[in-house]
């Protein structure tokens, strides 16, 4: 596997300020910071090039509990003047440019449309935008420049915790050994769950077509299990009611890929009760997940 240098740079010296990120040999530039620091964001002279742009705001009732809006400018100072008086949601920002301002609206027009399509596809936020925009007509070989562009903000947003475009890649046919860890499963036949999940990265993945619970039943005796236990039960709903757990009867099936911070939350989510996941989720050799994390530790 071929590694990535990211420089990474917090431009007051501290954690969740202004924040550039850029790639070795790569010509895009990311800035991500807080509404708070706007004044000081459109000083900078990324707010003076052409670009594209995300505005993320937390909201319980959304898609991973962010809502999310895209859109592109190539005059970010005045487009964040009009999006600070007429939106109130957002509470982070995201400029995306390129540091030789070699692309025309008619690419930034694109990479709008692509980065609008893939948050859809993956169903991580919620979009705040009203209008679909447009794909520009583009040249095969300027369309395949951006796509490759959009390759590397696949790796950069992340680093940078925004997660809104990510995506399951599926691994090229020529590859010698795909990265992702073995697809473990997780099965009750008494509430007809039938699970199945891979380790992703830094994401436990609950894989589209699983069977879990149609409702969250589980209940606390403590306090804390009570929160515990309501927490997951509102995440259940929340999942049903955005149609990635579409309800059969007494089944539910995953409609999409749904990422977890743990095998923990995934179990818990798909048995409708507190699970220890290390334990839980099985390899089909009859291995726990938490030997296979383990594997190579003595």
């Amino acid at each position: 596997m071929t590694g990535k240098h990211i420089e990474v740079f917090l431009v007051e010296g501290i954690p969740g300020g202004i924040t550039t990120a850029e790639i070795a040999g790569w010509t895009g530039h990311v800035l991500a910071g807080p509404r708070s620091d706007l004044g000081d964001i459109l000083k900078r002279p990324e707010a003076k090039r052409n670009g594209a742009y995300l505005l993320l705001g937390d909201d319980e009732e959304a898609l991973g509990g962010v809502r999310c809006y895209i859109g592109r400018t190539e005059d970010f100072i005045n487009r964040f003047r009009d999006h600070s008086a007429k939106k109130e949601f957002w509470d982070r920002v995201v400029l995306i440019t390129s540091k030789d301002d070699s692309f025309t609206e008619g690419h930034w027009g694109y990479l709008e449309w692509r980065l609008v399509e893939l948050a859809r596809q993956a169903a991580r936020v919620t979009l705040a935008n009203g209008n679909d925009p447009r794909g520009r007509k583009l040249s095969e070989a300027q369309i395949s420049d951006m796509e490759a562009f959009l390759d590397q903000l696949h790796i950069v947003l992340p680093v940078l915790g925004v997660n809104a475009i990510r995506v399951r890649k599926a691994a090229p046919a020529s590859a010698v050994a795909a990265p992702d860890s073995p697809v473990f499963t997780l099965t009750n036949k008494k509430h007809n769950v039938d699970a199945r999940a891979q380790q992703i990265g830094d994401e436990f993945m609950l894989l589209e077509g699983s069977q879990v619970v149609a409702v969250w039943a589980g209940t606390g005796k403590a306090e804390s299990t009570e929160r515990s236990y309501a927490s997951y039960r509102a995440q259940h709903r929340k999942l049903i009611a955005d149609g990635s757990i579409q309800v059969r009867g007494d089944i539910g099936i995953l409609t999409r890929d749904i990422p977890f911070g743990s095998p923990s939350a995934a179990g818990a989510i798909a048995l409708g009760r507190s699970s220890n996941g290390r334990r839980e989720w099985k390899c089909d050799d009859g291995t726990s997940y938490g030997d296979w994390e383990n594997r190579g530790v003595e």
